[in-house]
């Protein structure tokens, strides 16, 4: 599977971003899709998971209420939708596939796949 994420850039707080990430080399309506984030200096952290469906997606609490992780299986796209952006949102962004929807307890949600990841920094 090869994804590439897209849509980043610098935003001022308060702004919306929408990031994407394209998904080939497998049928992606089987794959369950995730946003992670990384900042320099900090280890990776989840972001937010759909899975196949695009049913009960799953958000980190730093991002809840405020992101919208949705998917178009017709285009094998998954998107990230951004609101109301804070500083501490400034970190490059990646977009990971899994064949199944599995967290592991001390682990985190479990990802196969990764992509390039996309920079996302957001002005105070």
């Amino acid at each position: 599977v090869q994804l590439q994420a897209s849509g980043g850039g610098l935003v001022q707080a308060g702004g919306s971003l929408r990031l994407s990430c394209a998904a080939s080399g497998r049928t992606f309506r089987s794959l369950v899709m995730g946003w992670f984030r990384q900042d320099p200096g900090r280890e990776r952290e989840f972001v937010a998971v759909i899975d196949w469906s695009g049913g009960s997606p799953y958000y980190a609490d730093a991002v809840k209420g405020r992101f919208t992780i949705s998917r178009d299986n017709a285009k094998s796209m998954v998107y990230l939708q951004m609101n109301s952006l804070k500083p501490e949102d400034t970190a490059v962004y990646y977009c990971a596939a899994h064949p199944i929807l599995q967290y592991k307890e001390h682990e985190g949600w479990q990802m196969t796949y990764w992509g390039k990841g996309t920079q996302v920094t957001v002005s105070s």
